[in-house]
């Protein structure tokens, strides 16, 4: 008889009919040339946008910080949703948006680029211990 090995997956994780995971990205991207127009009113804007489409993409933010020339956001979601259509969502949304409410003077808002890492707290040991389970040793 075949024994079933399951692993128990540490605090923090989600847990779908198919998959366990806890995927968290750091992005930052900031607007055409640079410009500090992400202030006051636009700054205040600018976050209950970043909070709607979070909202419909069923995307947590763990931090928000919008300086005047940059935005950080750390947010963590499903594995379905890959990094560069979370920015495409997000920077598309507020640039539509913002251009639509404020004249920043700008041929448009963002630039293309922006900065994308992965966190996450698992260890070479759990990663280990999981593949073993599967492997039925």
């Amino acid at each position: 008889m075949k024994m079933l090995y399951i692993l128990t997956m540490p605090r923090g994780f989600d847990r779908e009919r198919t998959n366990v995971h806890k995927l968290q990205y750091h992005f930052i991207w900031c607007p055409k040339y640079r410009k500090s127009v992400l202030e006051g009113e636009v700054r205040d804007r600018l976050e209950e946008l970043i909070e709607e489409k979070a909202d419909e993409l069923d995307l947590e933010i763990l931090e928000l910080a919008i300086r005047p020339d940059h935005v950080h956001l750390f947010i963590t979601g499903d594995p379905t949703l890959a990094p560069n259509k979370i920015m495409q969502q997000v920077k598309g949304y507020s640039s539509r948006r913002l251009r639509d409410e404020f004249d920043f003077g700008l041929p448009s808002l963002w630039t293309r680029s922006y900065f994308v890492s992965s966190a996450g707290d698992v260890s070479s040991e759990v990663i280990e211990e999981y593949i073993d389970a599967q492997a039925g040793e």
